[in-house]
C-alpha cells in the first residue's frame, strides 16, 4: 500500500517551520508566504495517495469511511471539527441544507442530493488539479513541461531522506543505489503507475496531465481502470480476476495487523458487506467483474451518484417519505459532517 512516510511529514514540517522563520525576521508578504509553504509541502507530497478524495474506493480496496462526509460538504469539510461550536457548525449545516434544497420545499429528494453529490465531487477534482500544478512544478525543475522517471525518482528518494545530489549523480552515471528493500517495492510500483500515466505515443516522459493521471487516477479513464486491477490483483485470491463477496471483505495477504482488527470489526464486515451485495454487484450474481468495479469507482458516474444520494437519504429518513428535513440531517450530522451536534431540535426553528 503506498503511503506517505513519517519521513515525509517531518520534512514538510520543516520545511514550514523555517519559512516561518523567515517571516518573523523580515517583512513578508503573507499570501506569498503561504504560497511558499504550499510549494514546500508539494516537494514532499509526489507519491500517488492512497487516499482519493471523493472515491468510495482507496486504493488498496478499503472503503473510504469519509466518503459521505466529502461529498456532502465539499470543501467545507476541514471546518466541521470535533471541537467546533456546536451552534457555529449547526448554522453551516443549515446553509449546505438551503443549498442542496433547490426547490425551496424544505426537504431533500434524491435528485437534489444527486446533483449536489455531483457538485461537490467535480470540486474536489479541482482542488487535485490545483493541488497537481504545485506538485509537479516541484519534480520539474527545469521548467521544461516535462518529467522523466530519473527526474521523479529524484526528487522520490530525496523525499525518503537520500542525498538528493548524490542521488543524481549515480543515476546520471548508471551507477549502482543501494535501497531498502521496501523503499524499492514501493518504487517499482511507482515505475509501473508511470508507465501506465505515459499516453500514446509513450516517450517514458509525463506532462502535467499525465501526472495528474499518475498521482490521481480517478481524472483518467485508463488509469481508472489500472486503479482496478491493482485492487482486484490486492483481494483477488483465485487468480480469476473476479471478486467473491468472501474476497472482497478481506484485506490483502500480509497485513497481519489489519486481519487481526478485521476479526472484531464487525461493522467493517458488514458495510463491505452491504456495498458489495446493493451497490458493486451490478446483476446481483455474487460476483464482482472488473467491469462493474470500474463503473464503481468512476466517481463521474450518475447512476452512482443517484444511487449513493438514496443511500444517504435512507440512512437519516425517519419519517420515511424518501427526502431528508432540515431535522434528520441534524440529528444524523455525525452521519454527514463527522461532528456530532447536540440539543439541535432546541435551535432548529430560531436559526433556520
Amino acid at each position: 500500500m503506498l503511503c506517505r512516510g513519517a519521513s515525509l511529514c517531518t520534512l514538510g514540517s520543516l520545511c514550514l517551520s523555517l519559512l516561518l522563520l523567515e517571516a518573523d525576521a523580515r517583512p513578508a508578504n503573507s499570501s506569498a508566504l503561504r504560497e511558499r509553504a504550499a510549494e514546500g509541502r508539494a516537494e514532499q507530497e509526489i507519491v500517488p495517495p492512497d487516499h482519493l478524495t471523493g472515491v468510495k474506493l482507496e486504493r488498496d480496496g478499503h472503503l473510504n469511511r469519509e466518503f459521505h462526509q466529502e461529498v456532502f460538504l465539499g470543501k467545507e469539510m476541514d471546518e466541521f471539527e470535533e471541537d467546533s461550536e456546536p451552534r457555529r457548525n449547526r448554522k453551516k449545516l443549515m446553509g449546505i441544507f438551503s443549498k442542496v434544497d433547490i426547490n425551496n420545499d424544505r426537504k431533500i429528494g434524491a435528485k437534489e442530493m444527486q446533483r449536489w453529490i455531483m457538485e461537490k465531487t467535480e470540486e474536489h477534482f479541482q482542488e487535485a488539479v490545483q493541488e497537481n500544478k504545485m506538485h509537479f512544478r516541484a519534480v520539474d525543475p527545469d521548467g521544461d513541461g516535462h518529467v522523466s522517471w530519473d527526474e521523479y525518482k529524484i526528487k522520490f528518494l530525496a523525499s525518503k531522506g537520500f542525498n538528493e545530489k548524490e542521488i543524481a549523480e549515480k543515476i546520471k552515471n548508471n551507477e549502482e543505489l543501494k535501497i531498502d528493500e521496501e523503499t524499492q517495492e514501493v518504487l517499482d510500483n511507482l515505475k509501473d503507475r508511470w508507465y501506465q500515466a505515459d499516453n500514446p505515443p509513450p516517450d517514458l516522459l509525463l506532462n502535467e496531465e499525465e501526472f495528474l493521471s499518475f498521482l490521481h487516477p480517478e481524472h483518467s479513464r485508463g488509469m481508472l481502470k489500472f486503479m482496478v486491477k491493482e485492487i482486484i490483483r490486492d483481494l483477488d485470491q483465485d487468480g480469476d480476476k473476479k471478486l467473491t463477496l468472501s474476497e472482497f471483505i478481506s484485506l490483502p495477504v500480509g497485513t497481519v495487523e489489519n486481519q487481526q482488527a478485521q476479526d472484531i470489526d464487525d461493522d467493517w464486515v458488514k458495510d463491505r458487506k452491504k456495498e458489495f451485495e446493493e451497490v458493486i454487484d451490478a446483476n446481483h450474481d455474487g460476483i464482482v467483474t472488473m467491469e462493474e468495479l470500474e463503473e464503481y469507482m468512476d466517481p463521474m458516474n450518475e447512476y452512482n451518484a443517484l444511487n449513493e444520494a438514496k443511500q444517504m437519504i435512507a440512512v437519516a429518513d425517519e419519517n420515511q417519505n424518501h427526502h431528508l428535513e432540515l431535522e434528520e440531517i441534524l440529528k444524523y450530522s455525525e452521519y454527514f459532517t463527522g461532528s456530532k451536534l447536540m440539543d439541535y431540535a432546541r435551535n432548529v426553528h430560531e436559526e433556520f
